[in-house]
């Protein structure tokens, strides 16, 4: 259990201020932009210390989930660690957006609780799914893993009465993009410190 804390502790720390850089860089700048056609004035400020010590948090804690699965698995190193990490990447991040894409301010929505339950269940299918799909051995369990990920998308997420946005069609999907590419680099990051930091026992 040290050994998982320690080395999440640490990928943790790292991704979490890599993902702030990137999210200063890169995505607040949007977001900026975004709050200006919202609002018709300017942008607030993000508040650095606060997004970089939750970044740093759900980094952490994002990191010890991938730990437990390395200790289960007896494994380790950068490369293990990176596979892991893109699991984490299609689990968490690319699976719920393909049905509530990252939005930005100004976006009609569905209900906060409804897209919030809507999320939770893809992850949970897509993780259960992902796990059979990679690592059952009978075929039928395989079968189910793929049925399970795909369920949610089958039942689909849930849509707002109308669609529409403050924002432009150009700056939405600039967002859409950069938000994939830094939730791509916090994971794969995040997961081959992980497997470097952590080692399994012999």
């Amino acid at each position: 259990m040290k050994r998982i804390v320690y080395a999440a502790a640490l990928a943790g720390l790292a991704a979490g201020l890599a993902l702030t850089l990137i999210q200063q860089l890169q995505i607040a700048p949007l977001l900026r932009a975004a709050e200006t056609f919202e609002t018709g004035g300017h942008g607030s400020p993000p508040a650095l210390l606060a997004t970089m010590a939750a970044n740093i948090v759900l980094a952490t804690g994002f990191a010890l989930i991938l730990g437990s699965a390395l200790a289960v698995r007896a494994s380790g190193g950068w490369r293990a660690g990176f596979l892991w990490g893109l699991a984490g990447y299609a689990v968490f991040f690319v699976a719920p957006s393909l049905g509530l894409p990252p939005e930005l301010p100004g976006t009609e929505s569905a209900a906060l609780h409804q897209r919030q339950w809507w999320w939770l269940a893809t992850v949970a299918l897509s993780a259960g799914g992902l796990w059979l799909a990679a690592f059952a051995r009978k075929p039928v369990l395989r079968i189910l893993g793929i049925v399970l990920i795909a369920a949610p998308h089958v039942v689909g997420a849930p849509q707002p009465a109308q669609h529409g946005s403050t924002a432009p069609a150009a700056l939405t999907e600039e967002f859409v993009r950069a938000a994939y590419v830094a939730n791509a680099i916090f994971w794969l990051l995040l997961g081959s410190l992980l497997g470097y930091f952590f080692k399994p026992r012999a």
